[in-house]
């Protein structure tokens, strides 16, 4: 009885009853908070979190949009890679089957592309790198161009600054006559057209030059133009030889005799005849024909005259 009545000894019991109590209270607490986070754990593991308002699927719809319109234009980009490629080899075979010289220049003057022609006028194996001056090192322009309004070439002027208007972008250079020598010392005689290629918002992209051989024309126009010079000569040593001839028909029909007349008159007729041909074979109006006597020039009557006394 003693020790029941003893307060120490009521104040631990109390002590160990209140401890006994929370302990108790404590067990139950946990175990009713987590039974709360299983069925929540659960919950979740049967609906979609939301994330900022959006569900978890709507993020799964986008991002399997996103891959789809990744594939389409990765698609897309390699179409368009085909047929760049399809539009390269198309250029590419089109200019190898041209006859014409065809080189690309970019906006610092450097050729970046060149047909198999181009090569071959200028004789380089591969004329890429070279600037427009190394180009035509060896070319002058033909007096022909020294004169031409469309150029404004001046005596001094080299074929770099002839093309320079077109190579700056400004405007377009055509009919460019040059006499190139090539390294095996062949003189060709060539037409230069420099076009600027302008992008849509007008800036330079490079310049394109199209070479074409005129050395066989050149040549024949200066075979015609001998021919005309020999035949202007010819024609009229003949002509002054026709006049030499009514000369004589002349004088021949102031004598006595019919014989000596009609054989005067046969003379002027066929002096007539050959010089109506002269006529029409020079056909540029220089000399005129003689229809009778009293047509000959002063001057071919002294020529006539001269052949006379000889």
């Amino acid at each position: 009885m003693n020790l029941l009545t003893n307060p120490i000894i009521l104040r631990m019991g109390l002590l160990l009853f209140a401890a006994a109590a929370a302990f108790g209270f404590g067990m139950f607490a946990i175990r009713r908070v987590r039974t709360s986070m299983v069925s929540e754990s659960d919950s979740l593991a049967h609906t979609p979190l939301a994330v900022e308002g959006l569900p978890v699927h709507a993020y799964h719809a986008v991002i399997q949009q996103l891959k789809q319109q990744k594939h389409e234009l990765a698609t897309q980009q390699l179409s368009e890679r085909r047929k760049a490629k399809a539009s390269d080899s198309l250029s590419a075979t089109v200019l190898s089957n041209l006859s014409c010289g065809v080189l690309f220049l970019n906006t610092n003057g450097l050729v970046r592309q060149a047909n198999a022609a181009a090569r071959k006028l200028l004789g380089f194996d591969s004329p890429v790198g070279l600037q427009a001056g190394d180009l035509f090192r060896t070319a002058t322009l033909r007096p022909e161009m020294q004169h031409s309004a469309n150029i404004g070439a001046r005596p001094e002027t080299s074929v770099e600054q002839a093309l320079a208007p077109a190579l700056a972008g400004k405007s377009a250079v055509r009919g460019l006559l040059l006499n190139y020598f090539t390294r095996e010392g062949e003189n060709r005689v060539l037409e230069v057209t420099a076009s600027p290629v302008l992008a849509d918002d007008a800036s330079l992209m490079g310049t394109t030059l199209v070479i074409t051989d005129k050395t066989d024309l050149e040549r024949i126009r200066h075979a015609q133009k001998m021919q005309r010079e020999v035949s202007s000569e010819f024609a009229l040593e003949l002509h002054t030889s026709l006049a030499a001839i009514k000369e004589h028909a002349r004088q021949l029909s102031s004598g006595h005799g019919p014989e000596l007349t009609q054989l005067a008159d046969r003379i002027a007729q066929e002096a007539a005849q050959l010089d109506g041909t002269v006529g029409s074979f020079l056909g540029d109006g220089n000399l005129q024909q003689d229809s009778d006597f009293s047509d000959s020039s002063p001057q071919q009557e002294a020529r006539a005259g001269e052949r006379m006394t000889t």
